[in-house]
Order: structure tokens, then C-alpha cells, then sequence
């Protein structure tokens, strides 16, 4: 929404595919899986997404920036209903997200080592290449 236009409290599908770079196919899948509450509709059928609909898509974007999936999401969703009652459920969640982007973290790391020494071999050699031979032999 340009700084020109008022917010009126309502927003057809195309205006929050574009606040929130989500296809009307994917909200239509969120509204669908329960992600995001049934939608309001005018008489003619058309979707009006409110000020409360898009905070929500907004908090599923962020959480799924941090990796979360639909289903750990929908879980935070309703946290957020009553954080202070949600808080350890919350921390236990992340703490294992965490757990798991570390555990990413260390494979990629492996994973750069590799091809690092694969790259720095593959610079002194002749006429074989490193790079083929080990993957040919894993």
C-alpha cells in the first residue's frame, strides 16, 4: 500500500500477494490447512483479508525464514495465542530448530572443507582430475 492510500481494514487476495510476495494459491493453501483462519467474504465470494490476517501472514513468513515447517508454524501459531503460558513450549520448540541448524551447519562445514581440498587438488594436478575420481569412488 502506498503512503496515498488508506487502509480501509480490508484487502482483496491481490493486495496481500503483493504485501506479502505469497501467491493467492498459497494463501488459498493456508487458509485451507488452517494456518490462517477462514478468510471473510464479501457477497460476491471475493476473499477480504484484514489488518489481523496479514500480522499472521507476516508471523508465518518470519517463522518460516527461520525454518520452521508448516506444521512447527501452526504449533507457534497457537503460542502466540497466550505467549506467557506458551513460553517454555516455545523455547523447547526453537531450542530445537537450533539443534538442527547447527547440526546443518556442521555438515556444511564438512562439506566446504571437501570441496575446498577437491578445488586446491584439482588446481596441481596433471592430467586426471581429483574431483571426478573421488566422487567416482564414494
Amino acid at each position: 500500500m502506498s503512503a496515498n492510500q488508506k487502509s480501509t481494514g480490508f484487502y482483496k487476495i491481490s493486495d496481500i500477494s503483493k504485501q506479502t510476495d505469497l501467491s493467492a494459491d498459497t494463501l488459498r493453501y493456508y487458509e485451507k490447512i488452517g494456518l490462517l483462519k477462514k478468510v471473510n467474504r464479501a457477497p460476491s465470494g471475493i476473499r477480504l483479508y484484514t489488518d489481523i490476517d496479514l500480522s499472521r501472514l507476516r508471523f508465518i513468513l518470519r517463522a518460516k525464514a527461520m525454518n520452521f515447517t508448516l506444521d512447527e508454524i501452526s504449533d507457534l501459531l497457537q503460542m502466540r495465542e497466550n505467549p506467557a503460558r506458551a513460553k517454555k513450549s516455545v523455547r523447547e520448540l526453537t531450542q530445537n530448530k537450533l539443534n538442527e541448524v547447527e547440526c546443518h551447519l556442521k555438515t556444511l562445514s564438512t562439506l566446504r572443507n571437501e570441496l575446498t581440498l577437491l578445488v586446491n587438488l584439482c588446481t596441481g594436478s596433471g592430467d586426471s582430475c581429483p574431483i571426478i575420481d573421488d566422487i567416482d569412488q564414494k
